[in-house]
């Protein structure tokens, strides 16, 4: 049982299961030997107990690893780990030609050609290096997200078929050329047969041959003439119609011998697309009607099997044959088919063909009638065929207008856009607050937009919310802490407080916490140390006070004085300053604050000794008692309880600290009335309020002293 996370091979690491077959699971893994992702095909348990299949399974892959092509899916390794049977291939993004044909409805001249050019191009590197693929189809095919065509599955199908691997296993029986279902021997031209259906079926959006069995689909490859493909496409250039009833020949002797011949005309087809170059082989008027024995029909009818593959010493025998038959059957020499019949199965199997001949007579009859109107037994599926051919299909280039896919489930747009001839595909899922998971929130393609029909409209499934694990972001910068949510998709807001423990701008603690399940986008609040509250100080904003007010301001710090003339700016206020109000710095940091002069007056001197002027105390001046009574606003946190108030003054170099209340309840605006240190004209007044048995910070304020009359 394989399962998500399991080791194969000591190197191969599945991640999940991406596709089934008839013969083997896909799942993609990653190769941790090499650091990258692979495609597993493991066999299916059935087929791990026939070591004679085993066996040629192996060397057939091992036979396509060697081949390496651009237009090829490269098998890396083939093994065998705890009785599980595996190929490591090439992972491709994408999605297989069937897929896309089927999304498209029919593919455009132009992309059906590029697409068969590339597909051309990988047989002709397998068959250069002796590989046949034999079982070339669209599901085989695959079309990568940079628009890359690969071809995979090389060799399977020769295992499989050497091995009398029925129909339905092998693949679709829509696409085997006469010689295999047949059972006789394949080769190159088999490919080019198979190629040739998968062209068909791009340019038209249908296969040649239908039936209501795998059965009877094989008796149409062996008898019956396909429709032209421009009795659906009516536009199909005549060159590329030639180009695929010749690859699509029954007899192998009038197809393509190799693929550089079919890569050639195709390319001459994008040049000359109704040009007669391409040449048809007579048909041989000598021979005669070809007449299948019992074997072949009892193989196909009796068993629907694809019969066993002949020795490598009867393929000459086969070409032989090919030459007095063009199918490759001789009827007239009992010892030339090599069949061993005896005497009594002839007669018995001439009895037998007198019975079916009466029968397929019979048949006729009725077929005739019906169409005549003289019998009644409802349509035929070739009738439904035709009707469903005569449906008149728009125009390639015309226009219509894309349609609203958002919110709607896969089931629901696949129906909106196959009535307006357009094609769905998925790219990825998303999360969504909006759109449930499993429905469609965004699509490529904007509705309204006017584009040519059968264009594909990519389109995104929801995932649901997403539920993320915050991340530990305590201890870091706040820059870098921020980049790492808001890259997750939340929001964030910051607080700030001063810390002894954390330096200044630090992330101290997060809301929600760290490890907490949240969707994207929520609100996510770092509080950030602002530092040491003694050694740290935020620069207010003093544009425009006078400089006196402004220098009260900046007491924790070192103000330089500049001027400079303004037209702007009334004389004594302050212009600029530089740092920026909000910034935390250490206290006792410089910090130059420019003061309008006026419109170009020069600034009056100070008076010399002696002179007049205003009765300001000297600088130095330690005498006497030093008052505050500016007026406190009521702070905008502030709940009415009980406050404390500190000053902080720089005496002599050091902040010297001082409580001026505590454990009172005040009313704002509020009367200061604070007595300083002697000498000292500057402080900052910090005011706490007392929330349960903590103060906490309400504001600081700068505040001034004058020495009392």
């Amino acid at each position: 049982m394989i399962k998500d996370g399991m080791i194969v091979g000591e190197r191969y690491e599945i991640v999940s299961k991406v596709g089934a077959g008839g013969m083997a699971d896909v799942y993609k893994a990653k190769d941790h030997k090499l650091n990258r992702f692979v495609a597993m095909k493991v066999l299916k348990q059935e087929f791990r107990e026939d070591t004679n299949f085993i066996k040629k399974f192996k060397t057939e892959a091992q036979s396509a690893a060697g081949l390496t092509h651009p237009n090829v899916v490269n098998v890396f390794d083939v093994g065998e780990s705890q009785g599980i049977h595996y190929i490591v291939m090439e992972l491709v993004e994408g999605i297989t030609l069937k897929e896309y044909i089927s999304k498209k409805g029919k593919l455009s001249v132009k992309e059906a050609t590029s697409i068969a050019i590339q597909v051309s191009m990988g047989l002709e590197a397998a068959h250069n290096h002796g590989i046949v693929h034999r079982d070339v189809k669209p599901q085989n095919i695959i079309i990568s997200t940079d628009g890359k065509v690969k071809v995979t599955d090389f060799g399977i199908a020769r295992a499989a078929s050497s091995n009398t691997i029925s129909s339905n296993v092998m693949g679709s029986v829509h696409y085997s050329s006469p010689e295999q279902v047949r059972g006789g021997y394949s080769d190159e031209k088999s490919d080019i047969y198979s190629l040739g259906i998968t062209m068909y079926e791009m340019v038209t959006g249908v296969v040649p041959f239908e039936g209501d069995t795998t059965v009877a689909i094989a008796i149409k490859h062996l008898q019956e003439e396909m429709e032209p493909p421009s009795d659906y496409t009516p536009d199909l250039p005549f060159s590329l119609e030639q180009i695929i009833f010749k690859c699509t020949q029954k007899s192998v002797d009038r197809r393509y011998a190799k693929m550089e011949e079919v890569i050639a005309d195709l390319k001459h087809s994008l040049i000359d697309p109704q040009g007669d170059f391409v040449k048809l082989a007579p048909l041989n008027t000598d021979g005669k009607t070809v007449v299948f024995q019992g074997e072949d029909l009892d193989a196909i009818k009796k068993n629907n099997v694809v019969r066993e593959v002949p020795p490598l010493a009867a393929e000459e025998d086969y070409y032989d044959s090919a030459e007095n038959d063009e199918d490759g059957f001789d009827l007239d020499d009992d010892e030339d088919t090599g069949r061993g019949i005896n005497r009594r199965l002839e007669k018995a199997m001439t009895i037998g063909g007198f019975i079916v001949g009466a029968l397929i007579l019979c048949v006729l009859i009725v077929l005739i009638g019906n169409a005549a109107g003289l019998f009644s037994f409802g349509p035929s599926r070739d009738t439904d065929k035709k009707e469903a051919k005569q449906t008149e299909s728009p125009e390639e280039g015309e226009m219509v207008e894309t349609p609203d896919l958002v919110g709607k489930t896969e089931e629901e747009a696949t129906q909106i856009v196959k009535e307006l001839y357009l094609g769905l595909q998925y790219t990825e899922e998303e999360t969504s607050d909006v759109y449930a998971k499993g429905l469609i929130c965004s699509q490529e393609i904007e509705p309204g937009t006017k584009v040519q029909k059968y264009t594909t409209i990519k389109y995104k499934l929801s995932s649901g919310s997403a539920m993320l694990n915050l991340p530990d972001v305590v201890g870091q910068s706040q820059e870098t802490a921020e980049r790492t949510l808001k890259d997750m998709g939340f929001t964030v807001s910051i607080t700030k407080s001063y810390s002894y423990d954390y330096e200044m701008g630090t992330v101290m603690s997060m809301t929600p916490e760290a490890g907490t399940q949240s969707t994207a986008g929520e609100m996510v609040t770092l509080e950030v140390s602002m530092g040491n509250e003694y050694e740290n100080a935020m620069v207010p904003d003093v544009i425009g006070m006078d400089e006196m007010a402004a220098k009260a301001a900046l007491a924790a710090f070192n103000v330089i004085v500049e001027s400079s003339i303004s037209d702007t700016v009334a004389e004594g206020q302050v212009m600029s300053q530089s740092i920026a109000e909000g910034v935390y710095v250490e206290k006792g940091s410089s910090i130059t604050i420019t003061v309008s002069t006026g419109t170009g007056a020069t600034p009056t001197e100070a008076p010399e000794d002696g002179e007049g002027g205003d009765t300001a105390q000297e600088p130095g001046d330690t005498s006497g008692t030093w008052k505050c009574t500016q007026t406190l606003d009521t702070p905008a946190t502030y709940t009415g309880g009980m406050v404390k108030m500190e000053l902080v003054q720089e005496v002599d170099g050091s902040p010297a600290v001082d409580t001026i209340m505590e454990g009172k309840t005040i009313d704002f605006p509020y009367q200061l009335d604070i007595t300083g240190e002697p000498g000292v004209s500057e402080g900052t007044l910090y005011l706490y309020e007392q929330i349960d048995s903590d103060y906490v910070e309400l504001g600081h304020y700068p505040i001034s002293f004058q020495k009392a009359e």
